[in-house]
């Protein structure tokens, strides 16, 4: 798995806001430990009102069923036995984007 892979993870609990259930996520590191990071999507487009999100619009390239936003406030650590399948890839443009918000959020 490559940083910028669309996938498939499912993320058995949540509390309050987090995101949970099997959902398509953006493949932000693999730490060759088992252990992977990513950004979870969501479908609802009214999560665009939090900051440090981004609209990922559907296409050929990331295999997305829908727009959907990147809640990239929301990355997170997941064992990679989580990831079920690898559907799709964020294009370049997306990438730099999620990078500079990614900065953002993380204070670098």
């Amino acid at each position: 798995m490559k940083k910028g892979d669309v996938c498939i993870v499912n993320v058995a609990t949540g509390v309050g806001h987090e995101q949970y259930g099997e959902r398509p996520a953006i493949l932000i590191s693999d730490t060759k430990i088992g252990i992977v990071i990513v950004i979870p999507l969501t479908s609802n487009m009214e999560a665009l009102k939090f900051p440090y999100t981004l609209t990922i619009f559907s296409d050929k390239q990331n295999n997305l069923s829908q727009d959907s936003v990147a809640l990239i406030f929301q990355i997170r650590a997941v064992d990679k036995s989580r990831i079920t399948k690898v559907i799709g890839k964020i294009s370049t443009n997306f990438q730099k984007k999620i990078d500079k918000i990614l900065k953002e959020v993380l204070v670098l």
